[in-house]
Order: C-alpha cells, then sequence, then structure tokens
C-alpha cells in the first residue's frame, strides 16, 4: 500500500471530492482547502515522493490554502445582503404618501419611495393624510406598510 502510485489516485480521488464537496455545498471554502492539499500530495506521489511527506504537505499546503481564504470568505458573508434582496431592500425606507391612505386598510393608498410608486396600507389602521411623510415597516406582497413619521403642517386657508 506503500506504492506511490496507489497514493497518487488515492489522493486525487480526495481532491475530486474535496472539489465535488465546496461545490455542492453553499459554503465559504471550506473544503477547497483541502482539495488543494490533496492535489499538492497528488504531484508528489506522481514524483515518487515518501508517504511521509505527502501527508506533510497535504496538511501544510490545506492548513495555508485555509488561512489564506479565510479572510476572503469573511468579506464575502459580510457583504452578503440578509434582509435587502428585492422589494424587501425597502424596509426603514422613508417614503411620501401621494394618494391618501384610509383608515382601517379599507383600501390602499399610494407611496413613492426614491422614484417607485407603490400601494401602501396603515400599520395600525389610521388614516394617512397626502403629504406626509412615512417609513416602511414591512412588505406585503405588493404593497408596502408604512407608519407615519410627519404629517404635512395644516392647511392655513382651510382652519
Amino acid at each position: 500500500m506503500d506504492d506511490p502510485s496507489n497514493w497518487m489516485w488515492i489522493w486525487l480521488g480526495a481532491a475530486v471530492l474535496f472539489g465535488l464537496g465546496e461545490m455542492a455545498s453553499a459554503g465559504t471554502f471550506f473544503l477547497l482547502p483541502f482539495a488543494g492539499g490533496a492535489v499538492g500530495a497528488t504531484l508528489l506521489a506522481a514524483f515518487g515522493a515518501p508517504l511521509l511527506l505527502q501527508w506533510v504537505a497535504f496538511v501544510v499546503l490545506s492548513g495555508a490554502a485555509f488561512a489564506a481564504l479565510r479572510p476572503l470568505a469573511a468579506r464575502l458573508d459580510r457583504d452578503e445582503p440578509s434582509d435587502g434582496v428585492g422589494a424587501r431592500r425597502l424596509i426603514g425606507e422613508r417614503a411620501t404618501v401621494l394618494q391618501e391612505i384610509p383608515a382601517d386598510n379599507s383600501d390602499l393608498g399610494l407611496v413613492r419611495v426614491h422614484r417607485e410608486e407603490w400601494r401602501a396600507e396603515s400599520l395600525d389602521g389610521s388614516p394617512i393624510p397626502v403629504g406626509a411623510l412615512v417609513r416602511i415597516v414591512e412588505m406585503r406582497g405588493t404593497r408596502v406598510v408604512v407608519f407615519p413619521t410627519e404629517l404635512p403642517a395644516p392647511d392655513q386657508e382651510n382652519p
């Protein structure tokens, strides 16, 4: 079993398995370093290196690759959006009421968020007048649920 040609195929099989495992798992480069270490051990076995040297190369190369890929994996995990995907990116944004949101959510109003217009309902069922500033607190299908943050100033002409 110490024949280097046998170990070459064992290491190559391990490299393929680690590589396939990395591709199959949604992760952050956990198995890829071991695939790299197995490739290094495969090359040593192909040149007839002793088994102990192959194992040392596997461990050292895997450890080095693991250490080198950790910062990249951490950065990719950190930059991944958690809730801000699709329409959920609007949660927490401020909007302006364009069409009154009636009481008890009997009908939907209309709000503008940035340059987009969305059908809206009130979080607590209270009416929200045109011009009010609201904050989006939830998404329900194709409409936003809002809560007023600032009501418009009362019209001075109509007391």
